[in-house]
């Protein structure tokens, strides 16, 4: 009977032993996240869903941030002239983008969710969207209505070299694969080529081929749990992998991401649950965080209030990166570097160049692909198998119709020789210096000016930052489009500047951007009563006040 009782006491406090352990493990985790809702995914979802639908009225639409009576008239007329140069100078476009939405759900999606929704109603009328475009050559674009644009959506990541250098990339690509066709039989003898190409660019030891970059992660992250036999991925709160489930959990994906933990970039406490967690089988990043460390990448359809985020410190961020990977190594975790964006744009080796690290998986697209659609996958030999060969049932599926497509690894090659050529080297001598040049040469006219907005940028990626709370900041991507500036639907959350633009290009760019900063001045989209910080706070309360009522009546 004692030994009996012994046991059940010996049993008890084993398990109060392993139950505070996970308690510590839980708390060490959560104090690894990032406080904001980006690093509380549930949390983000449940809150998303608390959000109640309305949308303003013809008053509320221009009052909605308390501007008394002249502020507001202003406004409507700034709107008024506004739209009428909409429904004229944009009519056929406009008209087949309307016709198109019902049809082609992304149309629908994105003209809904490019503001803020309390206004979206009202600037569907006001302001038709126009999706679509005719033409483009150098770093121009023209509708249906024969509006000509200067280029700065980048083709999301993809028009690195210019359109032209894309185009002729893929007739020259074409003509390499041409006598073997959309043939699927087997590889191209390309596709070697381009892969010991790949290995000398990443410098790792094998390659795999798929159709898009968000399949490169998936197989990223699917071999790193096959290899570390762990279930858990580490992302950072606010980085964008691809729309897969695991990698893109809260707002947006339907269901629970539970085998994902979201936890916050460039910190300390993150490296504590690297090191102690046994169930952790990789981390990702994404190199554009260093714009907006723990932020989702901006988009004006979240705008309500100033957008501010930090200059990119490259020296941080690197000795962050570091930190990262010699923790990952010693706790045994595969590093996967998501370059489908960066790779190629900030230097020949990309992001993991630039920032100076060497992870063991990288993920490559967009540009990569000469202007077609492609994936790719690079990482260490042991971490690419796809099998064990102590074990042949024991195997890491993965496959794609189109993988390693012919014309798709003819464009590859024709932009690999070209990065690797003197002609391709020569563009990247100088190219921060360039880039960080002219981003500051925006910002000291803007500021000359006085006007409420700053350019952060990496690189040729920039992004507008808003120094004063407004719940109009929205407007100014409209009034870009008026002279002649394409944004993706987005807004003025990035703008993706190819390396065709000349010092010439961008200075006409600067220029409209100027003026339409002053069409938002002279329509008083921008006022704040004197009080920028009072009027934050207002903004805030009014927020507040309208959620409260719209919810409870």
């Amino acid at each position: 009977m004692k030994l009996g009782s012994m046991a059940v006491k010996l049993g008890a406090g084993a398990a109060a032993i392993l139950t505070a352990a996970k308690v510590r493990q839980r708390i060490t985790l959560s104090q690894a996240k990032h406080r904001s809702l980006s690093g509380h995914v549930r949390m983000a979802k449940r809150a998303a869903g608390l959000i109640p639908a309305y949308a303003f009225g013809e008053e509320e639409f221009f009052t909605a941030d308390g501007a008394p009576e002249d502020i507001a008239l202003a406004r409507k007329a700034a709107m008024d002239a506004l739209s009428e140069l909409y429904h004229t100078r944009f009519a056929k476009t406009a008209t087949l983008t309307a016709d198109a939405s019902g049809s082609i759900a992304d149309i629908d999606f994105t003209t809904t969710y490019r503001v803020p929704f309390q206004f979206s109603p009202l600037v569907k009328q006001y302001l038709p969207a126009t999706t679509f475009f005719e033409h483009a050559q150098g770093v121009q674009l023209r509708d249906l209505d024969g509006n000509s644009y200067y280029d700065l959506t980048g083709s999301y990541g993809v028009n690195l070299l210019g359109v032209d250098a894309y185009r002729q990339m893929m007739a020259e690509g074409g003509a390499l694969v041409d006598s073997f066709g959309p043939t699927l039989a087997g590889l191209h003898p390309l596709t070697a080529e381009n892969a010991e190409r790949l290995k000398a660019h990443s410098g790792l030891d094998a390659v795999s081929f798929h159709m898009s970059g968000t399949e490169a992660v998936m197989q990223a992250v699917r071999l790193a749990r096959y290899h570390t036999g762990r279930p858990k991925l580490v992302r950072f709160a606010g980085a964008y992998h691809g729309w897969w489930g695991d990698v893109q959990p809260g707002v947006g994906n339907p269901v629970p991401a539970d085998r994902t933990y979201t936890l916050a970039d460039m910190s300390e406490k993150t490296l504590k649950v690297l090191r102690t967690r046994k169930d952790i089988a990789c981390v990702l990043v994404n190199p554009l965080q260093s714009m907006h460390p723990n932020k989702n990448a901006p988009g004006d359809s979240t705008l309500v209030n100033k957008r501010g985020h930090t200059g990119v410190d490259r020296a941080s961020y690197s000795a962050w990166l570091g930190k990262l990977q010699a923790v990952c190594r010693e706790a045994g975790i595969v590093l996967i570097m998501d370059e489908v964006f960066t790779g190629f744009r900030l230097a020949r080796g990309g992001a993991c160049e630039y920032f100076r690290v060497e992870p063991d998986l990288v993920t490559y697209g967009k540009t990569l692909g000469g202007g077609y659609p492609v994936g790719v996958l690079c990482g260490r030999a042991d971490l690419m198998k796809r099998y064990n060969p102590e074990k042949p049932a024991d195997i890491c599926f993965a496959r794609g119709t189109f993988n390693s497509h012919p014309y798709v690894i003819g464009a590859m090659n024709a932009f690999l020789r070209h990065i690797e050529s003197d002609e391709g080297a020569a563009l990247y001598d100088g190219l921060d210096a360039r880039w960080n040049a002219r981003a500051e040469s925006l910002n000291a006219k803007i500021a000359a000016e006085g006007h409420p907005v700053e350019i952060g940028n990496l690189s040729t990626i920039f992004t507008v930052r808003y120094t004063n709370a407004s719940r109009y900041h929205w407007m100014l991507q409209f009034y870009l489009k008026k002279h002649g500036l394409a944004l993706s639907w987005v807004g003025t959350g990035r703008f993706i500047f190819s390396l065709a633009y000349t010092d010439a290009d961008f200075a006409e760019v600067e220029s409209r951007f100027l003026t339409a900063c002053r069409d938002m001045r002279d329509g008083g989209w921008w006022w704040t009563g004197g009080d920028d910080a009072a009027h934050g706070k207002a903004i805030r309360k009014r927020l507040t006040r309208e959620m409260l009522k719209h919810t409870f009546g």
